[in-house]
């Protein structure tokens, strides 16, 4: 008797591999680098997969752009679960993702999706990091981004020409999320990191919190995008758990190229902290 998941298996990963080539060749055709991304056929997504796919690239290519070097392979996307970017790749290379999503709710597939990117362009690793707040924050700050960038584009170059009066929709739910996270008057940002500190170490993924951090460094990103590509650079050595912040800020200046090292020192004056650090022998 067939095993009649096993070949549904078979035939999607086989047709996921057909696939990202063909998408791969005709991008190096035209001089672009690939960017594939699929919407998991066997999950339960309340719409047609086609637009579920028009607005997970469209989310990603906000940011992508930005990578002029980068390639990766292709990502898979799932709706419902946990949101989460796995560690672990199918067994035909995809980087798998997982949203908590569906129907045509492309504002929140858009945000949710643009923060898993986020962490891909991060080169997510395992392992502890009590700095690990600050990436979590960084992948807020590209759903922000993206939604941002989205309701532009798509006011002139919408995915279907029926979605351009869904722009709007897309920034109001990208400054509903940063609205919901404003300081208290009268308190600065350095005022409230210093005070939240060890919280953010203890607690990385706190979505408030990261907000909170991704709204105040939206404005850099956003004036100076080009620099997006600085991220590649985070995560390039096994972090010790007991890095502080200043630290681990510097050993990302250091491995940055020297075109975006000024940004990074930028992004660490907003904490007031000043980098390179004075290393003593």
């Amino acid at each position: 008797m067939y095993n009649r998941p096993r070949i549904v298996s078979l035939f999607l990963n086989l047709t996921l591999a057909v696939w990202a080539t063909a998408c791969g060749a005709a991008d190096h055709e035209g001089g672009a680098r690939p960017l594939v991304i699929r919407a998991n056929p066997n999950d339960p997504w309340g719409g047609r997969i086609e637009d579920v796919e028009k607005v997970l690239h469209s989310a990603a290519e906000t940011l992508w752009k930005y990578f002029p070097d980068r390639e990766l392979p292709p990502i898979l996307v799932a709706p419902k679960g946990v949101p989460i970017t796995l560690y672990e790749r199918r067994p035909t290379g995809e980087i798998q993702v997982r949203l908590n999503t569906g129907n045509r709710l492309w504002a929140q597939q858009a945000f949710q999706f643009a923060h898993e990117f986020g962490h891909i362009l991060c080169n997510y690793e395992p392992g502890e990091n009590r700095n690990k707040w600050f990436e979590e924050s960084l992948c807020e700050l590209a759903s922000l981004f993206a939604l941002r960038r989205m309701s532009e584009t798509w006011q002139t170059n919408p995915p279907y020409p029926n979605w351009k009066d869904y722009a709007p929709a897309l920034a109001k739910y990208a400054d509903e999320r940063s609205k919901a996270t404003m300081l208290a008057p009268g308190t600065t940002f350095v005022e409230w990191y210093r005070e939240h500190a060890e919280q953010l170490a203890g607690e990385p993924v706190n979505r408030d919190r990261n907000l909170i951090v991704a709204t105040m460094l939206l404005p850099l990103f956003e004036k100076q995008s080009e620099h997006w590509e600085a991220v590649t650079y985070l995560n390039g050595d096994k972090p010790r758990q007991s890095e502080t912040f200043a630290v681990y800020l510097n050993e990302w200046h250091s491995r940055c190229p020297s075109k975006h090292q000024g940004f990074v020192e930028e992004i660490a004056r907003q904490f007031a902290i000043t980098i390179p650090l004075e290393i003593k022998p």
